[in-house]
């Protein structure tokens, strides 16, 4: 075989890797869509619509998705170990927080900055804190820690419409601006 013929057969070679990833890529993102669709009907179609980008509202819609998933891991994880499970609630919350854009370096920072869009969960997330704080140290009971996952569970929910809001918000002014 020339050398010619190798490079034809290497460039050849190359073309179709790359036209079946891409191809592989686009049914990907169809069953993805297609998916979401599924799961959340015509609330997908809205947040396609007031998203900047189809991709952009996936991709919020597949984090939540996710934390949904996750906190059914820690509610699931209470049965066995609730010490455990309100270690990783409050872990999730500094996840979910910060994903929505709120600083999370500080407990009192955070607490303040909740209080402003959900002034009826923060109560019970600053006694969660305190029970996990306890927790720490062996202090608590079930009760407690049953509490304090049901007080995480308020602000997750609360955080992860509040990122549905913010989007909606945020297209509104968009349109508007336009």
């Amino acid at each position: 075989m020339s050398n010619i013929t190798l490079i034809i057969v290497i460039v050849v070679a190359v073309v179709v890797v790359v036209v079946l990833a891409i191809v592989g890529y686009q049914m990907a993102q169809k069953r993805r869509t297609t998916q979401l669709r599924e799961q959340y009907g015509p609330e997908y179609d809205h947040a396609v619509e007031q998203a900047e980008s189809q991709h952009e509202a996936e991709s919020d819609s597949s984090e939540r998705v996710d934390f949904e998933r996750r906190w059914s891991d820690v509610q699931a994880q209470f049965v066995d170990d609730p010490s455990t499970a309100v270690r990783n609630a409050d872990q999730l919350v500094v996840e979910v927080m910060s994903a929505r854009g709120y600083p999370v370096e500080d407990f009192d920072q955070r607490a303040e900055d909740v209080s402003v869009r959900h002034p009826e969960v923060t109560q019970r997330y600053r006694e969660a804190r305190r029970i996990a704080q306890a927790n720490k140290d062996g202090t608590v009971d079930t009760e407690d820690l049953r509490q304090a996952v049901t007080s995480y569970r308020s602000l997750v929910f609360a955080l992860l419409a509040d990122g549905e809001d913010r989007t909606r918000q945020t297209a509104q002014s968009t349109t508007t601006t336009r």
